[in-house]
């Protein structure tokens, strides 16, 4: 490992998706996680949950046990990307997620995308700091 990767910790957990690529659920400094986009993907069966309203609210689940896995939480977070399949469904995930951020708002880009992996409806990604009183 170069010197400069030797402060990169990858998150692993087993109460989100696994990744299903070359790639990591997460990367972690001393300071900040970045979380890959989490689909909503229920972690005990590997399927999507049905429709746009519980994949989004199964999506915020998956990152907020990565966060938890990394030592972070939903407060802690800068700055989110949301991927929706149809910007038609960004009234639905938008009031969903303010039940995920209710005050203290991230940063946040929305973006409609021409598709997802496993067919998904909306796909969520975080950076965030890592939460002193939880590391």
């Amino acid at each position: 490992m170069n010197a400069c990767c030797q402060s990169k910790t990858i998150i692993k957990t087993e109460k989100a998706p696994k990744a299903i690529g070359p790639y990591s659920v997460a990367t972690a400094t001393e300071e900040l996680v970045f979380t890959s986009g989490q689909l909503g993907i229920v972690p005990e069966t590997g399927e999507l949950a049905e429709g746009i309203e519980a994949q989004t609210r199964q999506a915020f689940k998956n990152v907020e046990a990565v966060l938890a896995a990394a030592g972070s939480c939903l407060d802690c977070v800068l700055k989110t990307t949301v991927f929706l399949k149809s910007m038609s469904d960004f009234t639905v995930m938008n009031a969903i997620y303010a039940e995920f951020f209710s005050s203290n708002f991230p940063a946040r880009s929305a973006v409609e995308v021409a598709a997802l992996p496993k067919g998904g409806l909306v796909e969520i990604e975080t950076i965030a700091r890592i939460c002193r009183d939880q590391a």
